[in-house]
This record gives structure tokens, C-alpha cells and sequence, in this order.
């Protein structure tokens, strides 16, 4: 597949989710981003386009990635971003998977975001 067609394909989901996802101060939506070696997330209140609290896999020390997968760290991930939630009276959120899968690392983060008391 031509990679320019590749590209196009990727915006147009990611279009596709965006026109039915939409954050606000109560709800805020979660956006996740991967790449191959890195995972990161965002709580947007999209109302006034501000960006409440972010979290990516960088945070963490390499010491404590050592012997674990990205899986699981994308995991720990999200029950980090769902205390930050916690810590701003946020108990509700709008999951935006992007133009990713909800599968893998993806589904994953979600899970360690409900294990943490948060409503996605």
C-alpha cells in the first residue's frame, strides 16, 4: 500500500472518532497517542481547549521499565492518569483511541484507567 494512501487512511479514522467525541469540564476526553516506543495520554476539556493533565511513558524511570513490556507499562500508565484524575474531582471521561486499534496497548491503558476508579 502507497504510504501517502497509508496517511490518508489514518486521518480519515481519526476524523471519524473525532466528530463524535467531544470533552468537557465535567468529562473531559482522554486522548491517546503511540508511537513504537513510546505511549502517551491527555486529559482535554475541549470547551475552553485546554489540556487538564498529561502523562506519558517518559515519566517513568527507566529503573522501574527495566523487565517489563509496553503493554504493562501502558497499563501503569493509565491507573497513574486516572489518580491525576482523581486529584482534579474527575470521575468521568470520553475515551479518544485516535486513529489506533482498541486493542493492545490501547485497550490496556483503558483498563488500568477503570482499575482506577475512573468511569471510561
Amino acid at each position: 500500500m502507497d504510504i501517502k494512501k497509508k496517511q490518508l487512511n489514518k486521518v480519515t479514522r481519526h476524523k471519524r472518532v473525532r466528530a463524535k467525541i467531544y470533552g468537557t469540564p465535567g468529562r473531559p476526553r482522554v486522548s491517546v497517542f503511540k508511537s513504537n516506543r513510546h505511549f502517551y495520554a491527555q486529559l482535554i476539556d475541549d470547551v475552553s481547549g485546554k489540556t487538564l493533565t498529561a502523562i506519558s511513558d517518559l515519566t517513568i524511570s527507566k529503573a522501574n521499565k527495566k523487565g517489563r513490556n509496553k503493554v504493562n507499562i501502558a497499563g501503569e500508565l493509565g491507573e497513574l492518569l486516572g489518580k491525576k484524575a482523581k486529584e482534579l474531582n474527575i470521575g468521568n471521561v470520553v475515551f479518544d483511541k485516535g486513529s489506533f486499534k482498541y486493542h493492545g496497548r490501547v485497550s490496556i491503558f483503558a483498563d488500568g484507567l477503570r482499575k482506577s476508579g475512573i468511569n471510561v
